[in-house]
């Protein structure tokens, strides 16, 4: 696959062409390609995040499929499967040399995936349970495998092979997690809660109607992304000889090298406990700080909490500009440490959890916002190193990191659920009626949205520590210019 894959040719017709002609980052590309066009494909993976677990255990009832095994096997298996394609799409993206670039081309290829994949999730049939159980795991995998993990692996690349401009590449890597923050800050944790999931219910056809939205909508969009995004940093090596560097050779340099591991595990960490977060808190908001669905508690949850990520739009650049990526993100991590244990203590206590979800999501700002820029650094420090670049590797490696944590903590999530008797709601005389869930269940809730953070946010200032490629990173980006430069006067008198 890999072979067929890395040999894909787009005809340079203007059809595929990007609309992009600027040699520096300019208004139309920073809003419609970076902010505006990531916002459908977003949405679709946001939803499926937060709720889709809710359709499987509450829909379908899928949690006593053979003794509650089925839920935590089912994930985990698809995420492996996932991990592995991953690292093919990676290393095909590596191998990928068009006109348009080597990582947008699969921008391409994920939009009609997405379209088809994303209305298969939600459209389970009504039919014998070993029907369902098949339906679920193809649609699954054709969505999280193919759709999303074509997209994410070019997506995570975008900023890192834009610019070399480092003011230009932190605007940008602003404004992606700003379209982030829009949609699973507000959209997702706000509106869909109090608008969206009341009026679904467990109804099927309301969940298919769902699908449909949701579908064209990051079909769309991730059209606009492709045709308003320039890979500047790849075409710097167009006219220099291919490389094709041996992947062993590649994951020697990636793991040899300090500030990659360290970012790497820092992700692994954050990554982890916000799936967990992303999974349970939905729970957590109906069985142990309101009741179930009630349109409230759960916006309010995401509303006050989610306050400083609006705000932050506007701060955490100019702070980050004057105090380092790195410890404005360590700093960051301390308040989400102070602000999580706060509402750990006061679990049941709405108002104290409404406190402690605002302190800890100022602390959350600087990792929403200025990460693809502090990956782009360490891309480039990597490319100074060893005189090449592991794009595609490390968005695999992102991209893994990003897909098996939510396997983990969905398999892990409902299996905790199986262990502590969960019980999903029923519906009575047309309407939907939750049941009282156990002391455990609720422990299980409250922990992993709330207490896990506490432990990887102290772990995390740790690991930033060790992260000051900043301190070099101007001068290693003026020796890899000098570098090409070289290159291509080499190549034109050759």
């Amino acid at each position: 696959m890999a072979e067929t894959t890395s040999k894909l040719a787009f005809v340079n017709a203007h059809a595929f062409d990007t609309r992009v002609r600027s040699e520096d980052v300019r208004l139309p590309e920073k809003i419609l390609g970076y902010l505006f066009g990531p916002v459908g494909p977003l949405l679709a993976g946001a939803v499926l995040g937060s709720f889709l677990n809710v359709y499987y255990t509450d829909v379908l009832n899928l949690t006593p499929v053979w003794g509650g095994l089925f839920l935590l096997v089912f994930p985990i298996a698809s995420k492996v499967l996932n991990a592995v394609i991953n690292v093919v799409v990676g290393q095909a993206i590596e191998r990928t040399r068009t006109f348009q670039g080597k990582a947008r081309p699969w921008l391409l290829l994920s939009a009609p995936l997405t379209l088809v994949s994303v209305v298969l999730v939600l459209a389970v049939p009504q039919a014998p349970e070993p029907v369902q159980l098949v339906w679920v795991v193809v649609s699954y995998n054709l969505y999280y495998s193919g759709a999303q993990s074509f997209y994410n692996m070019a997506h995570n690349l975008m900023v890192p092979l834009s610019t070399r401009d480092s003011k230009a590449r932190g605007s940008l890597s602003v404004l992606t997690n700003v379209a982030t923050t829009m949609v699973t800050g507000i959209i997702v944790a706000m509106l869909f809660p109090t608008l969206v999931l009341p009026l679904v219910g467990v109804d099927r056809g309301a969940w298919l109607m769902l699908s449909v939205v949701l579908a064209v909508l990051g079909f769309v969009l991730t059209m606009v992304e492709y045709y308003f995004t320039r890979e500047r940093v790849t075409e710097e090596t167009a006219a220099e000889p291919a490389q094709e560097i041996p992947f062993a050779e590649q994951a020697k340099s990636l793991v040899s090298d300090k500030y990659w591991v360290v970012l790497m595990a820092y992700l692994l960490l954050y990554t982890l406990s916000l799936s967990f977060k992303n999974m349970s808190g939905v729970y957590y908001c109906n069985y142990v700080l309101g009741t179930y669905n009630d349109g409230i508690t759960f916006t309010l949850v995401n509303v006050i909490g989610g306050i400083p990520m609006g705000i932050g739009i506007f701060a955490v650049w100019p702070i980050a500009k004057r105090f380092g990526l790195r410890n404005t993100t360590m700093g960051g991590f301390v308040l989400v440490a102070v602000g999580s244990a706060l509402c750990w203590i006061f679990s049941r206590n709405l108002y104290v959890v409404l406190v402690g979800q605002f302190i800890k999501n100022i602390g959350c700002l600087p990792a929403s916002y200025v990460f693809m820029a502090l990956f782009a650094d360490v891309l480039d420090h990597i490319e100074w190193r060893f005189g090449f670049r592991c794009d595609g590797l490390s968005s695999s490696i992102y991209a893994i990191i990003q897909t098996v944590c939510v396997g983990v903590a969905n398999g892990v999530f409902n299996l905790m659920l199986g262990i502590t008797g969960y019980v999903a709601p029923s519906i009575v005389n047309g309407a939907t009626v939750a049941a009282q869930q156990t002391p455990a269940t609720q422990n299980v809730f409250t922990f992993f949205f709330l207490g896990l953070d506490v432990i990887t946010a102290v772990i995390i200032v740790f690991l930033l520590g060790q992260l000051d490629v900043e301190k070099v990173i101007d001068k290693e980006q003026a020796e890899i210019a000098e570098r090409h430069a070289a290159a291509g006067d080499s190549a034109k008198k050759d």
